[in-house]
């Protein structure tokens, strides 16, 4: 008598419009093998992130890993080429996959979509079911959309002219509640890749593409070696032949800087690049070094430019180590939203985006991001004066660059400090980021940028290390709890009156104002503010 079939992942939600397109018992059942076989593995290895954040604290000190010198040292070694779909990545959009995003990101003009999952997407069960429903429905071309407000109407624009699509699944950390494996909840990582990868491997690869990734908050090369026996199982279990993936590896924390190559080495038969995520990355500087005193205390968020020496020794190193295995260089963020009523706003933001694209395209950057499609013309034209008819400028290989271990975490060669406009905006934007996203919403325009949850992740941490060092403003005021719940208060003041009381009183303003002190003041500071925030995420 054969053994019954093992039990397909159990969903336990409501049931949602077309969920059985999504939630198929097969593609269940592969979410599921997925987890029995791989998230042991992913629970070491966020035990040993607490290792080795633990080991730092008592070193404030970082270095290449002595372990793995011979890989670093062996130049034969390089990634797969890059498939034809992925070889020219000049521009990139990001963005959630609400189904009007789907449609004005595969129309915008970029080389290629960042459909996001993670960052910019709060995980209720609504956004991610419906997220890979959006895509299946662009990839078989049954999208449209029609804005409720304005009566206007989306449809996709001929497939020769869309973006291609690079899916970013939900870092390692977060679990997603809504799917039981044994009674255990299975890690958003799985849900996202798998559900995505069951449905679009075979359709993609019809449509002369491939199912590709981008994979954020990668701290180790265990970390990617991991991601990468996902992939060698996914395709024997599909049947999808090795190497049709492609993955993306976001070095947006500080331990994975010392670990660029090793990331590619382990992922070589799949990686097409890396990439270079900032906010998230001095993120990981304050919660990696938050023990190190005055000389790991950064200033204001928007004073740590990517000009900043120890920033400008992340980016090169990236190009560097890129180009020399053959890999994409992607680099970061133009988060600027165009205002429709001040145009000089906009002249001057699309002046620092020229500039910021024109400082990555002419440092060897084969692409960049942008939040907005406005932007798409802007980081094009940086691009095309270096590139011209090429793809990438990979034959660039930046020789020149010698970054040494201390380069990357020398915060105190930025002569910049914190000011009280800087701890006032940190709250202004942690309250507003953190209400939207507990309405469901991850990509959220304030003060004409486009935030998403890594910028609330530096703004409560860099509360958190003011206070901690004890900084003193230039106005001789304190960073203490008490100024921070003052300033607090006051920013829910001004938003009361700003939208008028039954708005705000529609709002989660409190509950946002509440956990954003949490996350800032508590002595023992969270990994991640979207630990908490998901316990408090309706849906």
């Amino acid at each position: 008598m054969s053994a019954p079939a093992p039990s397909p992942a159990v969903v336990a939600a409501e049931p949602l419009p077309r969920q059985d397109e999504v939630l198929t018992d097969a593609a269940l059942a592969f979410v599921a093998e997925l987890h029995r076989r791989f998230t042991p593995r992913r629970d070491e290895l966020l035990a040993r992130r607490a290792e080795r954040r633990a080991e730092i604290a008592r070193t404030s000190t970082i270095d290449f890993l002595p372990e793995t010198a011979a890989i670093r040292a062996d130049d034969s070694w390089k990634v797969a080429p890059a498939p034809a779909a992925l070889d020219d990545r000049r521009v990139e959009i990001t963005g959630p996959t609400d189904r009007k995003m789907t449609i004005n990101a595969l129309n915008s003009g970029a080389r290629v979509w960042l459909a996001d999952f993670e960052d910019a997407s709060a995980p209720t069960w609504e956004n991610v079911v419906l997220g890979q429903l959006n895509l299946i429905d662009a990839y078989t071309r049954n999208i449209d959309f029609t804005d409720p407000g304005t009566g206007k109407s989306y449809a996709l624009r001929p497939a020769e002219e869309l973006a291609t699509v690079v899916m970013r699944p939900r870092g390692w950390h977060l679990n997603e509640r809504h799917l039981l494996v044994d009674g255990q909840q299975v890690p958003g990582a799985f849900a996202d890749f798998g559900l995505y990868f069951f449905h679009n491997a075979q359709r993609l690869l019809d449509l002369g593409k491939g199912p590709y990734f981008y994979l954020p908050k990668t701290e180790s090369h265990l970390e990617a070696r991991l991601w990468n026996d996902v992939f060698v199982f996914a395709q024997d279990h599909l049947g999808v032949p090795q190497g049709t993936i492609r993955a993306t590896v976001l070095i947006e924390t500080i331990t994975a800087a010392y670990e660029m190559e090793e990331i590619l080495y382990e992922l070589r038969d799949h990686a097409s690049g890396l990439n270079a995520g900032r906010w998230d990355y001095l993120f990981s500087i304050v919660k990696n070094f938050r023990d190190g005193g005055p000389r790991f205390v950064l200033p204001d968020r928007n004073a740590v430019t990517m000009t900043a020496p120890f920033m400008r020794a992340y980016t090169e190193l990236l190009v560097r180590t890129c180009h020399k295995r053959g890999a994409h260089a992607i680099g970061g963020m133009a988060a600027f939203i165009p205002s429709r009523r001040d145009e000089e706003i906009n002249r001057v933001a699309f002046e620092k985006v020229k500039a910021d694209k024109d400082r990555e395209a002419n440092d060897g950057f084969d692409g960049s991001w942008v939040a907005h499609p406005d932007l798409v013309p802007i980081a094009m034209r940086s691009f095309d004066r270096v590139l011209g008819d090429r793809p990438n400028q990979k034959d660039r290989l930046r020789e020149d660059v010698d970054v040494k271990a201390a380069d990357l975490i020398a915060v105190d060669s930025l002569r910049a400090k914190p000011t009280y406009a800087g701890l006032v905006n940190a709250v202004q934007v942690g309250i507003r980021y953190i209400e939207a996203w507990l309405r469901g919403l991850g990509a959220v325009a304030i003060f004409n940028l486009m935030e998403d949850a890594a910028t609330a992740e530096i703004s409560r941490s860099q509360i958190w290390q003011w206070i901690n060092a004890g900084v003193e403003f230039e106005n001789g005021e304190k960073a203490t709890p008490e100024l921070a719940r003052r300033v607090a208060a006051g920013e829910l003041t001004s938003i009361r009156a700003e939208l008028g009381e039954d708005a705000f009183a529609a709002g989660h303003w409190q509950q946002a104002h509440d956990l954003l002190l949490k996350v800032a003041l508590d002595e023992d500071y969270a990994d991640f503010l979207t630990l908490p925030a998901y316990e408090q995420l309706a849906g």
